[in-house]
């Protein structure tokens, strides 16, 4: 039985892909800085890691098979003061240095390092004449250049571990990511528009990107840098639209005007703005099977209850 490691491993990814590991018979290792609020659990075990501090459970990483990369502070979780913007990027780059430095030293069993990244990697459509594959350079902003001092980070890991980078998109899935903020305004019978709403989101649903980073695992061919997508294309409009069908009741569209975006979110709201058509050619080549590859499938799944037999 082997044994996978994840950092960022008590969020909301980490917690769907452990779930997803464990009903796959391996072993979970949490690195987190909360061991001690933990308890143990059937096929989980939390160890001490604190990049910061640059400590780590040694012990633990040499049981290890794989890793999976997913801590970082949240990009939308506060306004983006320089402050916050330091948060961002050292929770991502310094972490990264760390984790590479201590699975080269400790992670003698350790084959694979699967890392996340972000398609905020890339600029807006305008800025590229087609969609985005993983051979376009790193936007000039600020998320596209804290994407690019991430995925540099993992670089320097040792030969003998298989590096695989994933973009991941707008991740659309139950109990966290961007549907609480999408969905609680429909709640008091309002469907709000993000300025022109025309704007495509590149996104993923939590289902298949907790099964691609499977894939990723699994799969010893898959190396490199991806784009962890959906193929189905979908703009802002039609996604809050399917979403205001799939969960029923009237919701009344409201328009967001892009200017008061500006106010309320400042630097932050270009992302929100932004349109960013991003190719998930690479990863289905590679042959990766999307179960939710367009967003009514993905919006159906989380909000229709099962028929109870």
């Amino acid at each position: 039985m082997k044994t996978i490691g994840i950092t960022g491993g008590t969020g909301f990814i980490g917690r769907h892909l452990t779930a997803l590991l464990i009903r796959s018979g391996y072993e979970v290792v949490v690195f987190t800085t909360r061991v001690a609020r933990k308890r143990k659990k059937k096929h989980i075990t939390y160890s001490h890691w604190n990049p910061e501090r640059g400590t780590c459970d040694n012990i633990a990483l040499k049981n290890i098979d794989a890793m999976v990369h997913l801590a970082g502070e949240g990009i939308a979780d506060k306004r983006w003061t320089e402050q916050r913007k330091k948060e961002i990027v050292d929770s991502r780059v310094r972490s990264t240095e760390f984790l590479v430095s201590t699975l080269n030293e400790h992670a003698t069993n350790c084959k694979t390092l699967i890392t996340a990244s972000a398609t905020g990697f890339y600029g807006p459509d305008s800025h590229y004449s087609s969609l985005f594959t993983e051979a376009a350079p790193a936007y000039n902003d600020f998320l596209g250049e804290t994407c690019r001092k991430w995925e540099a980070a993992s670089e320097n890991i040792s030969g003998n571990i298989r590096r695989v980078v994933l973009r991941f998109g707008i991740v659309i899935g139950k109990g966290g990511g961007a549907l609480p903020q999408l969905t609680n305004p429909m709640s008091f019978g309002v469907l709000p528009i993000l300025g022109s709403g025309g704007q495509v989101v590149s996104w993923i649903s939590a289902h298949d990107l907790v099964r691609l980073i499977m894939f990723a695992l699994l799969h010893e061919e898959v190396s490199g840098i991806y784009n962890a997508v959906a193929p189905g294309h979908v703009s802002h409009r039609q996604m809050m639209h399917t979403i205001a069908e799939v969960k029923g009741g009237i919701k009344i569209p409201f328009h967001v005007p892009s200017a008061l975006l500006k106010i309320l979110l400042g630097e932050m709201s270009t992302e929100v703005l932004k349109s960013c058509t991003v190719s998930a050619d690479k990863i289905i080549n590679a042959g990766f099977t999307f179960d939710h590859p367009d967003i009514e499938s993905a919006i159906r799944s989380i909000f229709t209850r099962p028929r109870s037999s």
